[in-house]
């Protein structure tokens, strides 16, 4: 028995005649994913974030398509492990520090000694991990759906008052 729904005509037939038809899909990665990082601003020396201190970061990845799959998906997210385990490699009880900074030494000493789990960035902040979070996942997208699915904007909390969203090509008044 084929099973034929009727969503997808509705939804065609609203759109204007020169209009293309986007889907979009968000997966998250909340604060109990276990993404428990460490990490400093070492430039902000005015405030309190130019120590070490850490957050169970969450992340929120908006995928978009103008042609679903044969299964009728913008994306599969089962197909997503690859980001998950990337994620859990990059921010799951690791120490990140900025390339610039200037106690970077100090940092891989402790790298070299078992203390800590060093990541390097080109910067370290919301809106940094969300740019290097973006980078990784196109590329992983492009790979993965032939360029099928593109990543529309990534999102990263330290907890649920601040949030910092990278979405490229946009640019608000």
């Amino acid at each position: 028995m084929t099973f034929v729904s009727s969503f997808a005509s509705p939804a065609a037939s609203r759109a204007l005649p020169d209009q293309a038809v986007i889907w979009r899909v968000v997966k998250t990665y909340g604060h109990d994913e276990g993404l428990s990082c460490t990490f400093r601003q070492w430039q902000a020396t005015h405030s309190h974030c130019r120590f070490l201190h850490g957050y169970a970061l969450a992340f929120r990845f908006s995928f978009a398509t103008a042609a679903l799959d044969d299964r009728g998906w913008c994306i599969d997210f089962g197909g997503l492990k690859p980001l998950r385990a990337w994620l859990h490699e990059m921010f799951d009880h690791t120490l990140l520090a900025a390339s610039d900074d200037p106690h970077l030494a100090a940092l891989r000493a402790l790298e070299a000694q078992g203390l800590v789990q060093l990541r390097v960035l080109p910067a370290i902040g919301c809106e940094a991990f969300a740019a290097h979070a973006y980078s990784w996942t196109s590329d992983f997208l492009a790979r993965e759906t032939g360029q099928r699915v593109w990543l529309e904007s990534v999102a990263v909390s330290e907890h649920a008052g601040n949030t910092a969203t990278f979405t490229p090509g946009t640019r608000e008044p």
